[in-house]
């Protein structure tokens, strides 16, 4: 039948896989750096993505001796939240600010003022935080209200991607629904955008121009153009699909099913698990986000995992197999926590807090250490699945790990001895890239992209038992955590003027008090 393109373009890198359209079979591989990015002003110049998806597309081509006429379909996933502005003539007009970027977060503040939490969520799904598109937008409007006004297209990081291959804006649930002026739960598939939301930013924008349209996630966006064809090295023509978010994918690619605990342990740390229903945390600890299937995938997004340790690694004059080493050998006893919020945090919100390590004495060891780094990770995760639980959602099912920080077998072993179950690590190793295949494929044969997810659902490598163990780390977490997130708000409570935006309700009034019809 041909070959899919599957496209991971992450924070990170671009990483690109070609598979077999009828097998799922693995035939080439391509992968290129982006330039970096660090909290609090996390940004980079979306060119550089465009450039990178062409270097790693070319690159699989190339070492798998591959004909780019062989390819019949393209998706792209991405990271979620970044917000691209292009002009009139599709020109990018300042650097995408990224989900990490969190000089957004008075922005976002005072738009919680102008709208009760609650009222967010049941809207959006979730509570917005400096991740969130909205914020950025706002950000925007308030730093660099020229640019603002230039703006004729506003996209996330994938739409990008999908305008430069088709020339055309779309988008998909998965990656709206981490807006913050979309509804996900609305009774069609393509969902809502809510343009009473982002006339809090500015009431004089025409928002509903400015935004890509929704594609179903079986459904082609657009076809590639000869321009982007000859800079792949594939042929004009050929389908490129809604593609979505890097964890949205991921969990396509790894083929979970409701219930089934997926954490994803890499720049950031996430928990999430398919859902056939919405979910509305007005505690805004669980993004209520959809997924690429017509459903939902509640999840808990952490801002600090796989960097933890390799920032305690550096610490401690060792690489990252041998920190792994050491926290497998930290002897029995409670030792230390870390609360790793090392760069602030997204969930809780606290983007100005910083970490802390608590419970050494004069008998704490190196590997205790070591040991409460990693853990530092997977306690704000597993604090992450409570929160699921008490949200409604089935968390019984199978736990799996993914990412780089999954390699790690201290990660895993840690993670099944505090959750006390059994993790596997999936034989998907590039689970975003192989996701957005799986996506590709369905949109090239015309199939469900339910069934081509289950007939490609990867086996697994390894299982972790959890280890016969007194330790429980997790109750002086809890009040160490408390501790930190109670200093980090005194501290970083910032001063919000008076004078809402204009046009924007008065300070304090929630979204079900105002008089709009829309709403």
């Amino acid at each position: 039948m041909g070959l899919v393109l599957g496209v991971d373009s992450s924070t990170q890198s671009c990483k690109a896989e070609l598979r077999d359209a009828d097998t799922g079979k693995l035939v080439g591989t391509g992968r290129a750096p982006h330039p970096p990015a660090t909290g609090p002003v996390s940004e980079q110049d979306p060119t550089a993505w465009w450039q990178a998806l062409q270097t790693a597309c070319i690159a699989g081509l190339s070492a798998a001796g591959i004909h780019g006429g062989d390819v019949i379909a393209i998706s792209v996933a991405a990271q979620c939240h970044g917000l691209v502005v292009l002009d009139e003539q599709g020109v990018v007009i300042r650097p995408a600010k990224l989900w990490n970027d969190t000089t957004s977060t008075d922005e976002v503040i005072r738009l919680r003022q102008l709208i009760d939490d609650a009222t967010w969520a049941r809207r959006t799904g979730s509570v917005p935080t400096a991740a969130f598109t909205i914020g950025k937008v706002a950000w925007l409007a308030r730093h660099e209200p020229q640019n603002l006004r230039r703006v004729r297209s506003m996209l996330l990081p994938h739409d990008y991607l999908n305008f430069r291959l088709t020339g055309q804006r779309f988008t998909d649930r998965s990656e709206a629904s981490g807006t913050g002026y979309f509804d996900a739960s609305a009774e069609e598939d393509a969902g809502d955008y809510l343009l009473e939301l982002l006339d809090l930013v500015d009431p004089s924008m025409d928002w509903g121009s400015t935004l890509p349209r929704l594609v179903a996630a079986s459904e082609a966006g657009g076809t590639l153009s000869a321009q982007a064809a000859q800079a792949l090295g594939l042929q004009a023509g050929i389908p490129v699909a809604a593609g979505g978010g890097d964890q949205h994918a991921a969990a396509l690619g790894l083929g979970v099913e409701p219930g089934d605990l997926t954490f994803s342990l890499g720049t950031s740390g996430v928990v999430f698990t398919p859902s056939v229903h919405p979910v509305h945390d007005a505690s805004g600890t669980v993004d209520g986000v959809a997924d690429m299937t017509g459903g939902y995938l509640p999840l808990v997004s952490t801002l600090n995992a796989a960097r933890v340790t390799d920032q305690f690694a550096r610490l401690l004059g060792v690489d990252i197999a041998t920190l792994a080493e050491m926290a497998l050998a930290a002897g029995p006893g409670t030792g230390p926590v870390l609360v790793a919020h090392l760069d602030g945090e997204r969930k809780p919100d606290l983007p100005h807090a910083r970490g802390l390590l608590a419970g050494i004495t004069s008998a704490t060891t190196r590997e205790e250490i070591a040991r409460a780094a990693h853990e530092g990770v997977l306690l704000g995760l597993v604090r992450g699945v409570q929160h699921l639980h008490r949200n409604g959602v089935d968390t019984t099912g199978r736990v799996l790990v993914v990412g780089g920080g999954a390699r790690s077998v201290a990660y895993r072993q840690l993670l099944a001895d505090l959750l006390h179950r059994e993790v596997e690590l999936s034989a998907a190793d590039e689970a975003t890239a192989r996701g957005a295949c799986v996506q590709a494929a369905a949109v090239a044969s015309g199939a469900d992209v339910r069934s081509v997810r289950d007939a490609w659902r990867p086996g697994t490598l390894f299982t972790t038992t959890p280890r016969a163990t007194d330790r429980d780390p997790e109750g002086l977490y809890a009040q160490v955590a408390a501790f930190n997130e109670n200093l980090a708000f005194n501290e970083s409570l910032p001063i919000v003027p008076t004078v809402a935006p204009p046009g924007a309700p008065p300070s304090g009034q929630s979204l079900g008090n105002l008089s709009r019809p829309s709403i």
